[in-house]
């Protein structure tokens, strides 16, 4: 069994659509082995966005993850790494099929409802950044 990381982020809050997007992991046979409501600061969001926060859109990404609370969760399945990112869709909502999470709830690159990692060492370091208690 296989775990990731991921985030419901401040849109979904905002949209009260948490419950519809656990849902769909649930259908999908995953296990929630880790919730929580947290409110993301600076630290923490240079910290998970390392890889962009030298570049200039990176204080819209701050400001947007620290507008409002988000759930990180971890969830546990075979495979699902690839098939949360199958049913979340491309990054960019506008790109995403209808079907898939980004597609039928998300707006746009930023607005994209769910954050997920991309592989076994980002799902391994991001469990460990937000439930280091784990």
């Amino acid at each position: 069994m296989q775990e990731t990381l991921i985030i419901l982020k401040p849109d979904c809050m905002e949209k009260r659509i948490a419950g519809e997007v656990i849902t769909r992991f649930e259908n999908a046979g995953f296990d929630i082995v880790a919730s929580k409501v947290t409110q993301l600061d600076g630290p923490i969001l240079r910290e998970h966005y390392a890889h962009v926060a030298d570049l200039p859109f990176f204080p819209e990404i701050e400001a947007f993850m620290s507008s409002r609370p988000v759930m990180p969760m971890i969830l546990r399945g075979e495979n699902v790494i690839a098939q949360v990112r199958d049913l979340l869709g491309p990054t960019n909502s506008e790109e995403a099929p209808k079907g898939t999470i980004r597609g039928d709830l998300g707006t746009n690159m930023m607005r994209n409802v769910v954050h997920a990692s991309d592989s076994p060492e980002s799902a391994a370091a991001e469990k460990a950044r937000f439930f280091p208690e784990l």
